[in-house]
């Protein structure tokens, strides 16, 4: 067989022919001289031992051989594309500033944890976290990373999934030695209920792995909160029950043991999704980090 090319000027010259059909319009995609791309071709059919193009009118034509060339031209400029772009990211130091939107419920505990040990691991980084109640949006040039929780549509940015956050009703023990355990979900509602803004609607299913769904109209709560961790230390303290996320529970629960029991274990939340957005493209070398530090440390029941 012909030699493998050492680089790829020919590739590229053939690629253009076969995109704009002829010399003139490959030559200026190029920004080379026609005589220049003629002599490329030229070199290119010499070494592969056939010619790959014929005249036909203004146009050039692939030949059967030039074809068949084609698909494998395609695959070796894609491929000698992604090795430059990996070697330039050899050249590009992991430093320098990354914004980083979060929602206010990853503002403790696990994300701050993550980040953290991210600018611990890369000195050269100056990370700057800002918290949002609002959705992801490609219109803020100024943040390159968000974290949500909770659906986010017609974001314009790259949308990746990093698992689900399981929930289930929990209460002080105290409140239910003194209201009592409630042994159905239709009993919730002669029950004290601690609500989230945004989280818990009037109306929540609840699904059981034998009974399927319940559907339960809550009762009005006399305490209404938008951050978790406010909401979680208000049921620590007695004032009734609230749907929160298990992985929130156990975390507290190591720091704080027995602030919490479980009600109607059986009986399971709607799960909530957590996800990354970021640009499309490919992403700087800095956040391609970031990105893969996260990815590790995503708790476990999250992707279960």
């Amino acid at each position: 067989m012909p030699p493998v090319l050492d680089e790829f000027q020919g590739l590229s010259a053939f690629d253009a022919i076969m995109r704009y059909g002829n010399l003139g319009a490959g030559a200026e995609h190029l920004g080379i001289s026609k005589s220049t791309l003629s002599r490329r071709i030229s070199h290119l059919e010499h070494q592969l031992g056939q010619p790959l193009l014929h005249r036909q009118a203004n146009r050039l034509i692939p030949t059967e051989a030039g074809t068949l060339f084609y698909q494998y031209c395609q695959q070796m400029l894609s491929l000698g594309e992604r090795s430059q772009i990996a070697l330039d990211e050899l050249r590009e130091e992991i430093s320098g500033d990354i914004t980083v939107s979060a929602h206010p419920h990853f503002l403790r505990g696990w994300f701050n944890h993550v980040l953290t040990d991210f600018i611990e691991e890369y000195p050269g980084i100056r990370l700057i976290l800002t918290a949002n109640h609002l959705p992801p949006s490609r219109d803020d040039d100024q943040v390159m990373l968000w974290l949500w929780e909770g659906p986010a549509k017609d974001t314009g940015l790259r949308e990746e999934i990093l698992g689900q956050q399981q929930q289930h009703l929990y209460a002080h023990p105290s409140y239910l030695r003194q209201h009592g355990h409630p042994q159905h979900p239709s009993e919730l509602t002669s029950h004290d209920w601690v609500n989230l803004i945004d989280r818990h609607h009037p109306n929540l299913v609840l699904n059981h792995p034998e009974e399927g769904e319940y559907r339960l109209s809550l009762p009005p709560s006399r305490f209404t909160v938008d951050n978790v961790v406010v909401h979680a230390d208000h049921i620590a303290h007695g004032a009734g029950i609230g749907l929160l996320p298990d992985y929130h529970v156990r975390t507290r629960a190591t720091a704080h043991p027995g602030q919490f029991e479980a009600c109607l274990p059986e009986w399971k939340g709607p799960s909530i999704p957590v996800s990354l957005h970021y640009p499309f493209g490919h992403p700087p070398r800095k956040l391609g980090a970031l990105l893969d530090h996260i990815r590790r440390r995503v708790p476990t029941d999250w992707t279960r």
